[in-house]
């Protein structure tokens, strides 16, 4: 990920700023159809940006059923995303083509971390209460330390949207700053759950926050809500990191996740970061995706593009 030194180390909380926040909806949905509505990568570079949207993805398990070898399975498709075969038939022969990070519930740090061991793939942990952060302060503090600990990376927090629903920006910012210091020096993705914000000027003002705060990423999902992940809510958020960087100069990341699951979506979100954020939004130190199923996709859609047609999704196994 960026290095420490281009880290975001927050800015005092600017309440003028979020209070004064508008967001014209209808300029919103006329963006998102342009992207929407047209083919956003040529045929032709379609393989390349599929390859680096691969580079993108979280690869994340956050399932009641998780064990440690369903964890160490997750593990070493991260490392080998793309069989060796494709690869080779793609000119890529002898490339390492891995996936940004494996990301886990807190108890499975350890295993995700053994089964990475001698690899560069971070683990990322899920902490303070997810999916719905509504456990008591203490314990979503001491479920960072405790992953922090175990050797997770990144850590993806969850907000309390009561604060945002009822404004109560100090007390989001405060406790992201808490959040932010028992990170250390693992870098801090702030899941905004922007389905249950009520609207986009709530999930612009919720950003600037989380930025304000110290976030490395901002989030939109955890994945559980009945909303997740919209190119709407995405754009609202990426606009807000390009007003955050013209006005404090620091690049903070983007997270779409939940019900990302095709080829076809990734690309356009990867168009959404290129034409609104520029080319370095494109790198997995500034933009991942947290998905489960994606990859499966992605991998069918290289090999119809290798030999003209698709090949069942059981040859493309998660382990």
């Amino acid at each position: 990920m960026t290095s420490q030194n281009n880290r975001n180390s927050g800015t005092p909380l600017d309440l003028d700023w979020v209070m004064g926040a508008h967001v014209n909806k209808s300029a919103v949905e006329r963006r998102i159809a342009t992207l929407t509505g047209r083919r956003t990568v040529k045929k032709d570079w379609q393989a390349a940006w599929l390859l680096r949207a691969v580079t993108n993805i979280d690869l994340t398990t956050l399932a009641g059923d998780d064990t440690p070898g369903r964890v160490k399975r997750l593990c070493a498709k991260a490392r080998n995303p793309i069989r060796a075969d494709m690869l080779a038939k793609l000119g890529l022969d002898g490339e390492k083509i891995t996936v940004g990070a494996v990301c886990v519930y807190p108890n499975r740090v350890a295993d995700a971390v053994h089964a990475l061991q001698d690899s560069d793939i971070p683990v990322a942990s899920v902490a303070t209460g997810f999916p719905a952060g509504q456990t008591p302060l203490p314990q979503r503090i001491e479920e960072i330390e405790q992953a922090v600990e175990a050797g997770a990376k990144e850590i993806d927090v969850v907000i309390a949207r009561n604060y945002v629903l009822t404004g109560d920006w100090h007390s989001m910012y405060d406790e992201l700053q808490q959040f932010r210091k028992a990170c250390g020096d693992s870098h801090m993705k702030t899941i905004l759950a922007t389905g249950d914000l009520g609207s986009l000027k709530q999930v612009y003002q919720a950003s600037l926050v989380a930025m304000m705060a110290g976030s490395d990423f901002i989030k939109t999902s955890t994945g559980k809500e009945t909303v997740n992940a919209t190119l709407e809510f995405s754009l609202v958020m990426t606009r807000a990191i390009r007003d955050y960087l013209d006005r404090f100069g620091y690049k903070v990341g983007f997270k779409p996740a939940g019900g990302i699951s095709s080829a076809k979506q990734a690309l356009a979100w990867q168009s959404l970061m290129k034409e609104e954020l520029g080319d370095e939004w494109l790198m997995n130190d500034l933009f991942r995706i947290g998905a489960s199923s994606l990859l499966t996709d992605i991998e069918r859609q290289l090999y119809h593009y290798i030999t003209g047609h698709y090949a069942a999704k059981h040859h493309m196994p998660m382990g």
